[in-house]
């Protein structure tokens, strides 16, 4: 019987680097994927969008009118939009709605008075959102 040689007691150079080769590329591409993800996910909460709103104030006018003051300031003032405003009760709930059309200006910025009729008695007012895609119901022919 032969003793074993030194060389088949210890593990081969080449062969252990190949592994370790692969987890460093395993572990690069996770890297990169999950910072794409990050940067995704941060550009999409953080990057300035096209149309901003701000709720100015809001009164209860009675137990089914709820009024709202808001401001719309859009990138291309030129372009109409629409604004859904809503109400709500002291629950949260929502308890009203109402879309507000925003015509085409020269100023980016502009604001709003408008009234929501609500089912309950309201508690306060916001801006749902707005968007660049107007119902034709609301322009103007």
């Amino acid at each position: 019987m032969s003793k074993p040689l030194p060389q088949d007691r210890y593990p081969n150079a080449r062969r252990t680097g190949g592994s370790r080769r692969w987890l460093v590329w395993a572990l690069t591409a996770l890297v990169i994927v999950v910072g794409t993800g990050i940067a995704f996910v941060g550009y999409t909460k953080f990057s300035v969008k096209e149309i901003e709103t701000e709720t100015i104030s809001y009164d209860i006018a009675d137990n089914s009118t709820m009024k709202i003051r808001f401001t719309v300031t859009r990138d291309d003032s030129s372009r109409e939009a629409v604004c859904v405003v809503r109400a709500r009760s002291k629950d949260g709930s929502e308890t009203g709605r109402r879309e507000v059309y925003v015509p085409p200006s020269e100023y980016q910025t502009l604001e709003f008075n408008t009234e929501i009729k609500t089912s309950l008695p309201p508690g306060m007012a916001d801006v749902y959102g707005c968007s660049f895609d107007v119902p034709g119901y609301l322009t103007k022919a």
